[in-house]
């Protein structure tokens, strides 16, 4: 039961079974969630800081419940107000909270590669919660754990090899799309990206994807829908007209899912445009596993946290 990297900084650096590893490790800690004490000594004597640079709650929210549902210690950090704001750099900064014997690092900030730049300069071991454009690692497995999930629940083996998953909205500007992708692809998954052309990226072929303008067309090929929120706070140029306009050609609504003559599962990271990349009756309906992703997130990142601490003794 350990993984073969140190820090968490992206699928990219995970082996499959190392992915399969942290799905065995959160089926053990979603039991533990299910108890009326929702709690384990695992960590006790483990001090985590979490690290934002970038406004987030449901990330942040569901990282420092996990790390107190294993009864570590936690630090919580905000780059506003801080001494960030005073010209401190984030080595500094890092150090600084290192030096009060912190053992693990959750970091997100917006620019990409910093967890990979802090994990060369602090012995504590990384998670990244998401770096500017590139990756979301934890989102990424939790989605896929849902996928999975979701598919034993209909019947299915859950094994994603040859499952068809649709990925669509803004690719461009989505960590959380590059790293499915990553995940995807080491389960075995097909991967479609679907979107405004000025939303995919142009090379992204070469990560083995399908690529298809037509929103409808993806949903007919796909067995698994998972919708991105447009990121207009990453965007710094008009990339379509209106959200209107992106809602009437690239919106999932139900009177096109009921054309699609077959079920497929919906699946969003959150926050939701409702009635921009998708309308409430698809949010909220049973083909949707949305409030799935948020529990199974806990889950998720307990197992991340526990496999890095190099504890032994599940306690659960």
């Amino acid at each position: 039961m350990s993984l073969s990297v140190k820090h968490l900084l992206g699928i990219k650096e995970l082996q499959p079974a190392d992915i399969q590893t942290i799905f065995r490790t959160a089926d053990n800690f979603k039991q533990v969630l299910q108890r009326p004490i929702k709690k384990v000594p695992t960590l006790r004597d483990t001090t985590i800081a979490n690290i934002f640079f970038e406004n987030s709650t449901r990330t942040r929210i569901s990282f420092e419940l996990a790390e107190k549902r294993l009864s570590a210690d936690v630090v919580n950090f905000s780059a506003s107000g801080s001494s960030v704001s005073k010209g401190e750099t984030l080595i500094d900064t890092v150090n600084n909270i290192l030096a009060m014997k912190v053992d693990m690092v959750v970091m997100r900030h917006s620019a990409s590669g910093a967890p990979w730049f802090l994990s060369q300069h602090v012995d504590a071991s990384i998670i990244n919660a998401g770096d500017g454009v590139n990756e979301h690692p934890t989102q990424a497995l939790l989605d896929s754990f849902s996928m999975k999930e979701e598919l034993i629940k209909k019947g299915y083996k859950g094994d994603l090899k040859g499952k068809r998953v649709a990925i669509i909205g803004d690719i461009m500007h989505s960590r959380v799309a590059l790293s499915n992708i990553f995940c995807l692809k080491k389960l075995g998954a097909e991967v479609m990206v679907s979107g405004p052309p000025t939303l995919i990226p142009k090379h992204i072929h070469d990560l083995g994807v399908k690529v298809e303008y037509n929103v409808k067309k993806a949903l007919m090929w796909c067995d698994i829908a998972n919708v991105l929120r447009i990121q207009l706070e990453r965007q710094n140029k008009p990339l379509f007209s209106t959200l209107r306009e992106y809602a009437l050609f690239y919106g999932i609504n139900k009177q096109m899912l009921d054309g699609l003559q077959k079920d497929i599962i919906i699946m969003h990271p959150g926050p939701i445009n409702r009635g921009v990349e998708i309308s409430s009756d698809v949010a909220d309906s049973e083909q949707s596993i949305i409030l799935d992703q948020v529990e199974n997130g806990v889950a998720i990142r307990m197992a991340v946290i526990y496999l890095l601490s190099g504890k032994r003794d599940l306690e659960a």
